[in-house]
């Protein structure tokens, strides 16, 4: 599964630019399941089951990731951007990008030659552009135009018992689900792939009104702000203490039964669990509870540190058993 992740954190693939990451997650799963591609770009799969499930069965990940769109070049052939998603100002600045296949640096201003009021000051986006190395504008425009997007360069590593890399949220999603499907499940089971959520939830809508479940699994990565300076209960979750299971954010109030069944289930499996203690953020489960008639929806989030950055850190143990856990409590609704 390691391998399957590193290869997906290594696509970039920001919201609306999502082609690369369904091409190459349809490669992985084509041999073991059936598939389409909904009008949003998100792909529906289906894995046929040992045997016939009673209930309709989603688990959910997101294939896009946070990244920059360009808006402009100057006469001196510096980009300037907006963010897709949520980033941080304070993660974009000296990070590196890749756009059209080029390597851009996020810069500002040289602190020394800052006024005191303006280091005090917080950085704004609009205070920084990009430098692709071009010597003027015209020089620009022969590799990048307005609307062009673009993600963090990628560093995947392992480090120890963690993984480190931008894009987690939510590759690690993705890879659980493709490892699922090759696993083979007991029952049968949708699983969808969708696009756009870093901008606001849009292919998970579309997806689970076309897939019309009982029950929906969203698999996702989490803030895990477990670190100096911070605490309870706005750590969040921990590393290394399991897969976080919500039980509210700013976009879905879950499903009570299936939330306490997450953690009945985590101790029979032996599994460490987490509540996510932060009623914060959001994932998918906020488009998909309103689908149709709507839809029963418990979130399995991975823990991970430095979200929406270029360096996000997860641990593997957590990763595995969030994958266990859900797959677990997918084949118990399935028959509920």
């Amino acid at each position: 599964m390691l391998e399957l992740l590193e290869k997906f954190c290594n696509i970039d693939a920001p919201s609306g630019g999502e082609e690369p990451m369904r091409s190459v997650i349809i490669e992985e799963i084509a041999p073991f399941c059936e598939y389409r591609i909904d009008a949003l770009g998100s792909i529906i799969a289906f894995k046929k089951g040992k045997s016939r499930s009673t209930k309709k069965i989603m688990l959910d990940a997101h294939m896009d990731e946070v990244g920059i769109m360009l808006t402009g070049i100057t006469e001196e052939g510096f980009l300037s951007f907006t963010t897709v998603g949520g980033i941080e100002e304070t993660a974009l600045v000296g990070s590196r990008v890749k756009i059209n296949g080029l390597t851009g640096v996020i810069a500002l201003t040289p602190i020394h030659l800052l006024t005191s009021s303006q280091r005090e000051k917080k950085v704004s986006s609009d205070e920084l552009y990009i430098d692709i190395g071009a010597k003027n504008r015209s020089d620009a425009q022969k590799y990048v135009s307005a609307g062009d997007t673009g993600t963090f360069e990628n560093t995947f590593r392992r480090m120890g018992s963690m993984v480190k890399s931008k894009a987690l949220d939510n590759r690690i999603g993705c890879a659980l689900l493709a490892d699922i499907i090759k696993q083979g499940t007991e029952h049968d089971m949708y699983f969808t792939f969708t696009v756009q959520e870093e901008v606001g939830l849009r292919g998970a809508a579309a997806a689970a009104f076309s897939v019309a479940p009982d029950y929906a699994i969203i698999l996702e990565g989490t803030t895990a702000a477990d670190i100096p300076g911070v605490s309870e209960p706005n750590t969040v979750c921990h590393i290394g203490k399991g897969p976080a299971v919500s039980f509210m954010d700013r976009a879905t109030l879950y499903d009570r039964e299936m939330y306490d069944e997450a953690f009945k289930t985590a101790a029979e499996m032996n599994i460490a669990c987490q509540p996510k203690s932060l009623a914060s953020g959001g994932n998918n489960a906020g488009a998909v509870q309103k689908a149709g008639s709507g839809v029963r929806c418990l979130a399995v989030n991975v823990p991970v540190r430095y979200l929406h950055s270029p360096s996000c850190m997860a641990s593997i143990d957590d990763i595995e058993s969030a994958g266990r856990l859900a797959k677990a409590i997918a084949e118990k609704y399935a028959v509920k």
